[in-house]
């Protein structure tokens, strides 16, 4: 088992752990559908949402690594 913020950045997810735990602190990383901790210790079988600026990923962890669920591009208009 490992770390929330440790798992985003072993996997390059995002590039450094102290911006890992900004984000899952600031509701943009959810684990099957809840808010979690930095601290959280992902297992096999959980599902990972993150919400980046313009985009969304769901993965899903599984042994070794973690396998594409969803990874979509959000449009946002600027006026």
């Amino acid at each position: 088992m490992m770390r929330l913020d440790k798992f985003l950045k072993k996997h390059s997810l995002v590039k450094r752990r102290t911006v890992a735990q900004q984000m899952i602190k600031g509701g943009r990383v959810k684990v099957n559908k809840r808010a979690a901790k930095p601290s959280y210790e992902v297992k096999d079988g959980d599902e990972i949402e993150v919400f980046f600026g313009n985009r969304y990923l769901k993965i899903r962890v599984v042994a070794g690594g973690f396998e594409v669920l969803a990874d979509e591009r959000v449009h946002t208009e600027r006026f």
